[in-house]
């Protein structure tokens, strides 16, 4: 998963390339088995009815606004949502149609932690918190391997001083 070369500065290597944790497609993908199998059910109940036809076009335009809004739309908003350490800064980008992005350059970076819950530890992850210059820490939800995402982060900082 590499990270486009011409976004980085000369000198500058990716270090770390990440996207948020799988958890966050669980919810989508039981909703999408759930919408499917619902469909099913109700297209098999009025199969033998008169009126089939229209109740499956109905069924079909349901279920794929139901799936559209809560499986493909988290899915692509997972895809497109980078985490990126590199050499001499930290950058987040998220979107596909409208895109946001923070840079944090390393010498900026004060304090590095993290935290996670007794199910984010038995999932790999949990939350980044990065303080630097600025008045508010950034947290960073759903980070993989958090506890080994700050160690290297904590070494590229101690690097960069």
């Amino acid at each position: 998963m590499a990270y486009p070369d011409e976004l980085l500065v000369e000198g500058e290597r990716v270090v770390l390339h990440t996207r948020p944790h799988w958890k966050m497609l669980v919810l989508p993908v039981l909703v999408f088995l759930v919408v499917v199998g619902a469909a099913s059910f109700l297209a098999a109940l009025v199969s033998a009815q008169s009126w089939a036809l229209v109740a499956w076009v109905a069924l079909a335009v349901v279920a794929a606004v139901l799936v559209g809004r809560f499986t493909v739309l988290p899915f692509v908003r997972w895809r497109t949502t980078h985490f990126v350490v590199t050499t001499r800064r930290v950058l987040v980008r998220e979107g596909v149609l409208s895109r946001s992005g923070m840079d944090i350059p390393m010498s900026r970076i004060n304090t590095v932690q993290f935290r996670h819950t007794v199910a984010e530890r038995m999932l790999g992850c949990g939350t980044l918190v990065i303080e630097s210059a600025s008045d508010e820490p950034l947290e960073f939800t759903d980070v993989p391997a958090v506890e080994k995402v700050h160690s290297l982060l904590y070494q590229e900082v101690a690097d960069d001083a």
